[in-house]
């Protein structure tokens, strides 16, 4: 069986383990890969997870004027294969409806992976359908090689809605991990059995079992502590939470702590400083898994709250909301796209409309002031996550769909 080629966008990313984890699930289930990066690693450190995948990485110059040497043999090679006029031809059509920089670096990046492709892959898969699906398929196009893809959130949402249909026209099958998304996709598709729903997960046995938690009330000597894990961006409504923390009662004792890096920091630092919720909140920046998890077992209430970006970015189903909820830890969110498929209003946790200010204070206030109600969502969302959310189920699927894939290519 040939190997899989697995095209993403960064590798490694601290914001995306449940890629990691799928790699690794695929390795342990006898999938042979190689990673291709379209850039280098940009956090600072990485999880432990990715210490244990085995795969090659292939990385593709980011922009083509960082290595001309090989984005000119990449065009030569490209220009001498019986798919280079294919190719060639769709490159031309989509650059008349988005003529951008971003679209002439996807094609030389895809001469360059057509050329520098390792002879041993059979097939291609690409994690987003957005500008990672642009490089693989003009190389699947080269190439003559079949390929699939996995879709999220922002690449669905953000690309228009001419350039996923012929993206789900060509790909061979795909799988997207919310329900949300799996209608929509197969609206735009002319073969919607081709796309499939596989739920990221979780890796159960990475996280410890439902934490003991004390009873906090937010009394003067015992704060409730809140977290949030997130990236500093427009579509997880920081500023929104930031303001409903400060119009809290006064005479509540809370402390908020934000893990995660984005280039909304420090706006939002700033806002907490004039709202005057300075000292109660602390912005800690990008972590390794293992304080991350030490994080949640440590807080009394995790709160996300989404909102859709003014570029129609938004959250799938983010995989902190299962992380946060397997350790026992109470869940306030907002009902925006998939959230609502784990988190079940009153059950296994509290939900509010996307930037209602007032009800995420209202909510906020209530589960601050009531441990118990934080203990019986908290109890009930963990037991959920581990009877509907293992990644297990998902890694066999897909394990199941490339050998059967690398055989027809064979």
């Amino acid at each position: 069986m040939g190997r899989l080629a697995i095209v993403v966008k960064g590798y490694p990313r601290l914001s995306e383990t449940f890629i990691a984890q799928e790699i690794l699930g695929l390795e342990r289930r006898g999938i042979e890969t190689l990673i291709v990066s379209l850039r280098h690693p940009t956090d600072p450190t990485h999880h432990d997870l990715h210490d244990q995948i085995a795969a090659d990485i292939l990385y593709l110059p980011e922009y083509l004027k960082d290595d001309p040497a090989r984005v000119r043999a990449g065009r030569r090679y490209a220009e001498g294969l019986a798919g280079y006029a294919t190719a060639r031809a769709a490159f031309d059509a989509d650059l008349v409806r988005d003529r951008s920089n971003s679209r002439y670096r996807r094609f030389g990046q895809a001469c360059v992976l057509a050329h520098e492709l390792p002879t041993d892959v059979t097939h291609l898969h690409v994690h987003y359908l957005h500008t990672p699906a642009s490089v693989t398929r003009y190389t699947a196009l080269l190439t003559g090689m079949s390929w699939s893809f996995s879709a999220h959130a922002k690449d669905i949402w953000t690309t228009p809605k001419w350039e996923l249909t012929e993206k789900l026209a060509e790909a061979e099958w795909g799988v997207t991990c919310t329900e949300v998304n799996t209608r929509y996709l197969r609206e735009l598709s002319d073969r919607p059995e081709t796309i499939d729903l596989v739920y990221h997960g979780l890796q159960l046995d990475r996280f410890p079992a439902e934490a003991s938690r004390s009873a906090r009330t937010g009394s003067e000597d015992d704060p409730v502590r809140i977290l949030s894990v997130c990236r500093a961006v427009e579509k997880k409504g920081l500023d929104r939470l930031i303001r409903a923390l400060a119009a809290l009662p006064r005479d509540l004792n809370w402390r908020f702590e934000h893990i995660g890096a984005g280039p909304m920091t420090a706006k939002l630092t700033a806002l907490a400083d004039r709202l005057g919720i300075g000292d109660r909140v602390a912005f800690l920046g990008a972590k390794a898994r293992d304080e991350v998890i030490a994080a949640y077992k440590a807080s009394d209430l995790f709160v996300l709250a989404s909102r859709i970006a003014k570029s129609g970015d938004r959250d799938g189903l983010p995989n902190v909301l299962m992380e946060a909820a397997s350790t026992g830890l109470a869940l306030l969110a907002t009902n925006v796209s998939a959230i609502p498929e784990l988190v079940r209003d009153g059950e296994t946790g509290v939900l509010v409309p996307p930037d209602d200010v007032a009800a995420l204070t209202a909510a906020l206030s209530r589960l601050i002031t009531e441990p118990e109600t934080r203990a019986r969502l908290g109890h009930a969302a963990a037991l959920d996550v581990r009877e509907r959310f293992s990644s297990e189920p998902g890694f066999d699927r897909l394990a199941a769909r490339f050998a059967e894939t690398s055989r027809r290519a064979a």
